[in-house]
């Protein structure tokens, strides 16, 4: 830290210097001036980086995630994410945000990545491909089953009026009601419990997205999902489907899709 700053007067062997004026003009005695100058570029090299600076910096890193998320969202198109809200919702959200410090390098790679608690945030292509899948309109309210890190929540949120999700681990639901609420998603609630239950008080739900496998599809989301509404959701264990279930009036239809592989979903009931 550097704190020097000249006095009004200073002197070096009898002479006088420097003098600095109240309006804050300064003198220098031509036989001294070196040595002033010497002492001024002193001052000058101790000076803290200018905010100008580190903003500049802050920009810079900012220009290079951007960049990075485009080319994400173009790969995720050649790989027949072809929704535009889809595609528009994928480069609004800050990927970097939902993954531990140690992994943001690896963000914005079409790659699944740790995130605590042996869970996982979920590839870029899948989330694009259930949010595809679920045909999330505006005005529209979803349920989401596996918060994670917040991310899906955070896609789903660009489209949806309203998004409801739960996470069965305490601390993962904590993290992202709190990294929602900074990046002010408003409209996303987060609820500890168990993902098997849904949640009824909040349902029908026009979509229902669930980010953990179960080994069949549990009867009461299937009951609160609206009619014409979709869920998507893997089943399986040892292997696992993608399962979008359409609800009509004479009850639903199953189309099973490509295959996945997603962290089992814990909480099951007992018979």
């Amino acid at each position: 830290m550097c704190d020097w700053k000249p006095e009004k007067m200073v002197e070096a062997h009898g002479r006088t210097i420097v003098r600095e004026f109240p309006e804050g003009g300064i003198v220098i005695n031509q036989v001294m001036g070196p040595i002033v100058l010497l002492l001024l570029f002193s001052l000058y090299s101790c000076t803290p980086q200018l905010p100008s600076e580190q903003s500049r910096a802050e920009q810079e890193a900012a220009k290079e995630i951007a960049k990075q998320r485009r080319n994400l969202v173009e790969q995720l198109k050649w790989q027949g994410i072809a929704s535009l809200t889809v595609l528009d919702a994928l480069l609004k959200v800050p990927r970097h945000k939902f993954v531990p410090q140690s992994y943001r390098h690896l963000a914005y790679q079409n790659q699944p990545l740790p995130i605590g608690q042996d869970q996982t945030i979920s590839q870029p292509f899948i989330v694009g491909y259930m949010t595809q899948a679920a045909e999330v309109a505006p005005g529209e309210r979803v349920l989401e089953i596996g918060t994670g890190s917040g991310y899906q929540a955070a896609v789903l949120a660009e489209l949806a009026k309203q998004v409801y999700t739960i996470e069965i681990i305490p601390e993962l639901a904590e993290g992202a009601r709190n990294l929602l609420h900074e990046l002010d998603y408003k409209n996303v609630e987060v609820k500890t419990g168990n993902g098997y239950e849904g949640w009824q008080e909040h349902a029908p739900f026009d979509a229902i997205v669930v980010t953990a496998a179960p080994d069949h599809v549990p009867p009461k989301l299937v009951e609160q999902l609206a009619v014409n509404g979709k869920m998507v959701i893997p089943v399986g264990s040892a292997f696992q489907e993608m399962v979008i279930i359409t609800r009509n009036k004479a009850g639903v239809v199953e189309l099973r899709t490509i295959p996945v592989r997603f962290v089992p979903m814990t909480g099951k009931p007992k018979p």
